[in-house]
């Protein structure tokens, strides 16, 4: 048996042993007094009998609440046997009202008291009217069991309410660190686009430029400006994603459009990649959160033709059907012979542009192509509004 948690269940507090105790103590020495006091040719046991029974019965009453039944029961048998035991029936009862798992079993030892009570002759030999011993036999054994009951339902209501509290403060911090995480998740994407594509491109730009700086000068010039206008361009996106951190923002200050993914084509062409951009349907406005993520497929997809491709022939398809945005980077397979540039791959990318598309209800997909290629493809719904 485990004394601990009898001991816990019996007595979840201090505060609440220490106020069964005072009760258990005061109701055996009350009974006792009451008992010890009255006149023995009037009670069918002595005295000191009748007055130590009420004592037990009263003594008993520290396990109020976790026998609350068996308690109001051995109070009824004791108490009906000795005549006696008011207070520590009163008490008994209450008890049961408030601590009872079941309702119906209070109100049915309540019933059964009172009609005891109406049996029973009086041990001291009173013979009131019936209507007097019904009335008051009614409120010694009601009273204290309705008492009872409506204390206990506002216990179990205090509690379900700081239960619920509870709950909801518990899941308010999951919700924020839940927050939190998607927030992290979201820098770091905007990170990785802003830095590691931006600089991946540079880096291969920066190999052109080591090879062309002595037999082509002007080729070494157009591929340094090249080299300048995307750091510039790194900055000022990196700047844009910092100013979201710090005023909180929940977008950037600008939305690249179809525009800037025509330059960004261009930069890769320009970078020594064969790349065709082909947009089918009429241009329009687009939402930024769509727009934005149709510039980082592209530039995702680009990027990893830089890293893993070499100098392999690339074709960007845009189509813009009423409804959505469909975005398809196709790659050959590289070329034998092709440069390698040696530049790290974290393998978030594709995750990434996987997550912004499920975000906004779209579908994605990646994968090796029917020829040895690479292909990745993404639909974007747009609203029609």
């Amino acid at each position: 048996m485990d004394l601990r948690g009898w001991w816990t269940e019996s007595w979840p507090t201090r505060r609440s042993r220490l106020l069964d105790v005072s009760l258990a103590v005061g109701a055996a020495v009350g009974d006792f007094a009451i008992m010890w006091a009255g006149t023995s040719s009037k009670f069918w046991l002595p005295n000191y009998v009748v007055a130590s029974l009420c004592s037990v019965i009263g003594l008993a009453l520290v396990f109020r609440r976790r026998y609350p039944v068996h308690l109001a029961l051995f109070a009824l048998i004791i108490g009906t046997a000795a005549g006696g035991g008011p207070i520590s029936g009163l008490i008994a009862l209450y008890s049961l009202g408030a601590y009872a798992a079941s309702r119906w079993t209070a109100v049915a030892i309540a019933a059964t008291s009172y009609v005891l009570f109406l049996v029973v002759p009086s041990p001291n030999g009173d013979s009131g009217s019936f209507a007097a011993s019904a009335t008051f036999g009614l409120l010694f054994t009601s009273f204290p069991v309705i008492l009872g009951m409506y204390m206990g339902a506002r216990k179990q209501l205090l509690a379900s309410l700081q239960e619920r509290a509870s709950r909801l403060e518990r899941e308010q911090h999951l919700l924020a660190e839940r927050a939190r995480s998607e927030e992290r998740t979201r820098i770091a994407r905007e990170m990785h686009d802003v830095v590691a594509n931006r600089v991946s491109v540079m880096v291969v730009h920066a190999g052109a430029l080591k090879a062309v700086a002595a037999r082509d000068p002007d080729r070494a010039v157009q591929t340094a400006t090249v080299i300048g206008d995307m750091g510039r361009q790194a900055l000022e996106e990196l700047r844009q994603v910092i100013g979201v951190l710090r005023q909180g923002e929940d977008e950037l200050a600008t939305a690249p459009t179809l525009d800037d993914v025509r330059s960004l084509v261009g930069q890769s062409g320009a970078a020594g990649l064969l790349v065709d951009l082909v947009v089918l349907g009429e241009e329009r406005p687009m939402p930024s959160a769509i727009s934005r993520t149709v510039y980082r497929i592209v530039q995702e997809a680009l990027t990893n033709v830089h890293k893993h491709a070499g100098g392999a022939a690339t074709r960007v398809d845009v189509r813009l059907p009423p409804d959505a945005v469909e975005v398809t980077v196709v790659n050959r397979p590289a070329p034998e012979g092709a440069a390698e540039h040696g530049l790290p791959s974290g393998g978030n990318g594709l995750v990434g542009l996987r997550e912004r598309v499920v975000a906004l209800g779209g579908h994605f997909e990646a994968g090796p192509s029917r020829d040895g290629g690479f292909a990745v493809r993404a639909r974007l719904p747009v609203p029609t509004s």
